[in-house]
């Protein structure tokens, strides 16, 4: 039914969250969902799909879970303390961290998460993590049971304890916003509100307003990524004209903020680094001395063979081709898996007039790459038509 599966992609995360907040049970809140589910399927072909078709699924997931509680001693507990969870929380911050529980090991969080809060199915959340569907289902169930054994697990805890989780429930966050990047914008839409609000929430922690800023930086972008037939346009060929100013000035006054008191953490480093990109009137006016100055912040931070990867490309803008092809060789072991370091590696070849090792680069990035936009910009490459590894 083509008006429950509209429904369903729009409101079934939030209706998740307001069930397993006050059930303080993933498990039930499901379960309760899936039935309203099938109570629509039941009555809506009948009787026509309701005015308020969220709210009416909403309504009968609950009843259906407190006629389920009220069958059980544990549940007839439950129900006496559900009145007391406070209807003014946002419930889908209370799931996130919930989710993102230290007990959790990380994988197992970042997992919950996208399954939980952002709405993708078991399937999914297992193509994102290169794993069988079986697999991910039993790490699921594991991650509930735990959760479920926990006191008042979908509860934002109390202040003092907020930044305890903060670090886990950023870095879920910017892996959520980073997966609706590539094709999903209500989840993309929906990292960034709930990170909007983290951050209005903490105002003393840097980290939230710079992921915040670094989020809303590229969200300023993103309707450039793409062209009229779905191909990626890389950064150097966006049009700068349409991008959103006032998301940029927006991000640009909150990045700000969170610089001035004075704790700098990778998210700001990044989010100054999208900063020198959007405040550049064109790709030739961008300031590649500043943004390789932030990347050796960033490494001195977080020394990861990514950070070193994307430094590169800065070093290739200020010093050529062959000085950054040696940084890029320098973590070609530990990436060997990663397109865009065969990507990068293929732009610097070329660039140096090594082609025909160029190209075996580039079909290496083309068959480590998921994403059909990605690997439609790759097979231009290979056919000769060169474009820029930033975007």
């Amino acid at each position: 039914m083509e008006a429950l599966d509209q429904v369903w992609r729009a409101d079934a995360p939030r209706i998740r969250a307001a069930l397993a907040r006050r059930l303080g049970d993933l498990d039930a809140a499901e379960d309760a969902l899936q039935e309203a589910v099938a109570a629509a399927l039941d009555h809506w072909p009948a009787d026509g799909v309701p005015a308020n078709p969220g709210g009416w699924l909403l309504i009968t997931a609950w009843r259906r879970a407190v006629d389920r509680l009220r069958r059980e001693a544990r549940g007839r507990e439950l129900l006496a303390r559900v009145a007391d969870v406070d209807q003014t929380e946002d419930d889908r911050l209370a799931l996130l961290f919930g989710c993102c529980d230290p007990v959790l090991p990380t994988e197992a969080q970042i997992a919950l998460t996208l399954r939980a809060v952002g709405g993708l199915s078991t399937a999914e959340v297992a193509a994102a993590f290169l794993v069988p569907e079986t697999t991910m289902a039993q790490r699921l169930t594991r991650a509930r049971r735990t959760l479920k054994n926990r006191p008042s697990p979908f509860a934002v805890p109390d202040p003092e304890r907020l930044a305890e989780r903060l670090d886990g429930v950023l870095h879920v966050l910017y892996l959520v916003f980073n997966e609706g990047y590539q094709s999903r914008a209500p989840l993309r839409t929906e990292a960034l509100r709930l990170t909007r609000e983290l951050a209005d929430l903490m105002p003393g922690e840097p980290e939230a307003a710079g992921l915040a800023a670094l989020m809303e930086l590229h969200e300023a972008r993103s309707a450039t990524r793409f062209d009229a037939d779905g191909a990626l346009v890389t950064l150097d060929d966006q049009d700068r004209s349409r991008w959103d100013g006032a998301l940029i000035g927006a991000a640009l006054r909150r990045l700000r903020r969170a610089v001035a008191l004075c704790r700098p953490g990778v998210y700001q480093l990044q989010a100054g680094i999208a900063a020198q990109h959007a405040i550049a009137p064109t790709a030739g006016a961008t300031d590649w001395r500043a943004i390789r100055a932030l990347y050796d912040r960033l490494h001195a931070l977080r020394p990861d063979p990514v950070t070193w990867l994307s430094r590169a490309v800065a070093t290739w803008r200020l010093h050529g081709p062959e000085r950054a092809l040696a940084e890029v060789e320098e973590v070609s072991e530990r990436l060997g898996h990663y397109r865009l370091l065969h990507a990068t590696r293929a732009e610097l070849l070329a660039a140096l007039g090594r082609d025909e090792e160029a190209g075996r680069a580039a079909r290496t990035a083309h068959d480590l790459a998921v994403d059909p936009a990605e690997r439609r910009l790759l097979d231009a490459r290979l056919t000769g038509r060169s474009a820029d590894p930033a975007r």
